[in-house]
């Protein structure tokens, strides 16, 4: 007698298949990151004030988000649709060559966005409130 068992969850197909839509956009996000920082480089060049530097940083690090989170659905239509249920599986996809090449992918978005974050963005002194005595 044999039992039907589904190799896969319905909600695990749907977020494949999401993953996989939003993974198209990744090219566009990263280009669109790198537009933003050599707009930052440019004014940071050009010794902008600290308000046009900090609208730029924070453009930076939206367009870093939206790259990296392309690229971690990317990474998961990469590993597989049963890798959204099986850890095991998700491990061994990892270590395939287009699993490695996603998680490096992903790493180093996270640590570019990680680095503007403390050292892009610069932080506007806001004036003291006035003490009466």
């Amino acid at each position: 007698m044999a039992f039907f068992r589904p190799r896969v969850s319905r909600e695990a197909e749907v977020r494949y298949h999401a993953d996989q839509e939003i993974s198209k956009s990744f090219p566009e996000l990263l280009e669109k990151a790198r537009q933003a920082e050599q707009t930052l480089r440019e004014l940071r060049a050009a010794a902008a004030d600290e308000i046009e530097l900090l609208a730029a940083g924070r453009a930076l690090d939206r367009a870093l988000t939206e790259a990296l989170r392309a690229a971690e659905a990317g990474q998961r239509a990469t590993f597989g649709v049963k890798a959204y249920d099986d850890r095991i599986a998700r491990r061994k996809a990892k270590a395939t060559p287009a699993g490695r090449m996603w998680t490096a992918e992903v790493d180093r978005l996270r640590t570019l966005r990680e680095e503007n974050r403390l050292w892009g963005i610069p932080s506007v002194p806001r004036p003291l409130p006035a003490t009466t005595r």
